[in-house]
């Protein structure tokens, strides 16, 4: 198992409307040759794993909202190894015993329209969004397969003022780990999230594949993805409608479900 992402499917949602509960279903895979950004993740993050990441634990008054009358969708990632073997995973919650005064969101922005060309030891690629609502930001979370090289998140406040909030200068898509933050940071209506990935398509990279071919978007770990998931928390009664603006050309944002396959 390769890892494991549990969505929320809110009632009304359309997202894997035709999927019939208990039988896998594998979303339809967009030819090479078409424009397409298909890096969209598809709804509201409830929790995610990997082989080593311990549980998921909010600080007191701090909840994830799971509407009633949703479905729990469960994306997973085998690696197979020749063998039959059998899935044991499941998923735990634990309930919150009186009302949050925080509501906890994972949010992610991708951009998925790079081509990162054949033999190149240090492509560039770049994701920018604005909030569109205050948050607290507690945690960040760079995402990249075998041919991340390097990661970096800044913040820019609207007075102008930037900051640097996560530099990651050796990637490893070996160890990914949230990062969080010993203080939470007050992040107003206005700043924008500026992240800088950086991938090594060359001969000398040992987690290359084949860095004789060009190298875009893709589920499979011999593709690639750049991901910058974040962690906030907002006031429970405060839509999270427009929570992110993204900015022309740059990447996508997502905390609700569009109506195409999920891409993870």
């Amino acid at each position: 198992m390769h890892h494991i992402i549990a969505f929320i499917r809110e009632p009304g949602s359309t997202w894997l409307k035709d999927a019939k509960p208990g039988i896998p279903f594998v979303p339809e895979k967009f030819k090479a040759d078409e424009n397409k950004d298909t890096s969209e993740l598809p709804s509201d993050f409830l929790v995610g794993y990997a082989p080593g990441q311990p549980p998921e634990q909010f600080k007191p008054g701090q909840a994830k909202l799971i509407r009633a009358g949703s479905d729990i969708i469960f994306q997973v990632h085998y690696t197979t190894n020749g063998k039959a073997i059998t899935d044991r995973s499941r998923i735990g919650l634990v309930f919150a015993k009186e009302p949050p005064r925080k509501r906890v969101l994972t949010l992610s922005a991708t951009n998925g329209k790079f081509k990162i060309p054949a033999g190149d030891p240090n492509y560039r690629v770049d994701a920018e969004f604005e909030l569109g609502s205050t948050v607290t930001l507690y945690g960040l979370h760079p995402h990249m397969h075998g041919r991340g090289k390097d990661f970096e998140y800044r913040i820019v406040y609207p007075s102008g003022e930037t900051e640097t909030l996560l530099r990651v200068p050796h990637y490893n898509w070996h160890w990914q780990l949230w990062y969080s933050l010993e203080k939470p940071i007050l992040l107003p209506k206005g700043a924008k999230i500026e992240c800088t990935a950086h991938f090594d398509n060359s001969l000398n990279n040992p987690y290359n594949p084949d860095p004789t071919k060009e190298v875009r978007w893709g589920d499979q770990t011999w593709e690639e993805m750049m991901i910058v998931w974040f962690q906030v928390t907002v006031d429970p009664k405060v839509s999270t409608a427009g929570l992110v603006k993204m900015l022309p050309g740059s990447a996508k944002a997502s905390i609700t479900t569009p109506p195409q396959p999920a891409t993870q």
